[in-house]
């Protein structure tokens, strides 16, 4: 099991900000394996980089729709996730803006609301990020328990280094 020095903020839906904010998110819940990838990737970066000037890394968890005030408060949105896209575990799946489809596959209830669902209501406000990146994972495993599958926790190195590109690219490190 993975074990990090360091803690990250919670996102706060009642924190406030003009539209400045530079995030680094990670999504998914630690309590099912390798959906809890996207917080473990934050705090691995966190871990490396230490405090970054003013960009935040923040645990979302699975927030959902409550995530929308932070989206639409950011100009650069790094989000790190674990994401099903039909690939062999711990392939690295990384989509810019433009490639993130905004929409829902099948739910098993109609108040769930998915974080692309929580993108494409930003982009119909015309509120997304103006710098939007996703770096995510192919899961192995959902099943309940703590930790990363071998090839998730695998691939976490070159994901942490991935995302530190796309910061330099933005020049926020």
């Amino acid at each position: 099991m993975l074990a990090y020095k360091c803690k990250l903020d919670k996102y706060d839906p009642t924190v406030v900000s003009a539209g400045s904010r530079k995030v680094i998110l990670g999504l998914g819940n630690f309590l099912f394996q390798d959906e809890g990838f996207g917080v473990h990737a934050v705090l691995a970066l966190k871990e490396e980089l230490g405090e970054i000037g003013d960009v935040e890394l923040l645990d979302g968890g699975v927030m959902g729709l409550n995530l929308l005030p932070l989206i639409e408060e950011c100009q650069n949105l790094l989000v790190l996730d674990a994401i099903d896209a039909g690939q062999p575990a711990g392939t690295i799946i990384e989509l810019n803006k433009d490639e993130i489809p905004l929409y829902a596959g099948a739910k098993l209830s109609e108040h769930q609301v998915s974080f692309q669902e929580v993108l494409g209501l930003a982009r119909f406000r015309d509120r997304l990020p103006n710098h939007l990146y996703l770096i995510g994972v192919q899961p192995e495993c959902f099943s309940i328990g703590i930790g990363l599958s071998q090839p998730v926790a695998d691939a976490l190195p070159q994901v942490t280094l991935r995302a530190k590109g796309i910061l330099r690219s933005w020049g926020l490190i």
